[in-house]
């Protein structure tokens, strides 16, 4: 049976975000117009630190414009809270280990499932040592995401090291449209292919593909 995670998200806000200490969130970002629609909703209801880690991002040039448009954003952005932005090592042999044999495989199969594990561990780990209250990923936004593999992920590498994943699917309630009008109005770059070579070559090849 499929979960309704949007439902689950708005239980525990419910039942979490309710006093006057909103409760600590190191929110990992893949891109500037992914986490605009998720600090706008988010920040209502938690203290986020954003969490730019993303080895899979290729050539460099792609990856230090992808993490300086994200910190133009949240420039930008009025929000209830001022928000930190942390940017982990571009470690790209990273992505190069998790890939290796995936190489051919389409878009969205086993090559990215690897990879969120990747990012998602790193972030987790991030926030054991910080100390924060939830960790969760910007991810779900995109229509190209699964949501499922991630929220599962999430809490398997949450559960290993004692940090809540914040389950969620950012691209419910027209999230993925919003984060589309928001990065109009802010001017934002909007890639057109996720990341990696791989999902490079799959965009040159089919251009709606991303």
């Amino acid at each position: 049976m499929k979960q309704n995670f949007q439902l689950m998200l708005d239980k525990l806000i419910g039942t979490e975000c309710v006093g006057e200490r909103k409760p600590t969130l190191l929110l990992h970002a893949c891109c500037a117009p992914c986490s605009s629609y998720v600090l706008e909703y988010l920040s209502q209801y938690f203290s986020i630190t954003l969490f730019f880690y993303n080895p899979n991002i290729a050539p460099k040039e792609e990856y230090r414009f992808r993490a300086e448009e994200l910190k133009h954003l949240v420039g930008e952005m009025e929000l209830p809270s001022p928000i930190q932005v942390l940017e982990g090592a571009y470690e790209p042999e990273a992505f190069t280990a998790i890939a290796a044999g995936l190489e051919d495989l389409p878009e969205g199969g086993s090559r990215c499932q690897k990879c969120y594990r990747l990012r998602l561990r790193k972030t987790a780990e991030l926030a054991k040592k910080l100390g924060f209250d939830y960790y969760t990923t910007t991810l779900s936004i995109s229509p190209y995401k699964n949501a499922e593999w991630l929220n599962e992920i999430g809490v398997e590498e949450g559960n290993r090291l004692g940090v809540r994943y914040l389950i969620s699917d950012f691209k419910k309630r027209n999230g993925y449209k919003r984060s589309c009008e928001l990065s109009a109005q802010y001017g934002l770059y909007r890639q057109d292919y996720c990341g990696c070579i791989y999902s490079r070559r799959a965009a040159k090849s089919n251009p709606n593909a991303e």
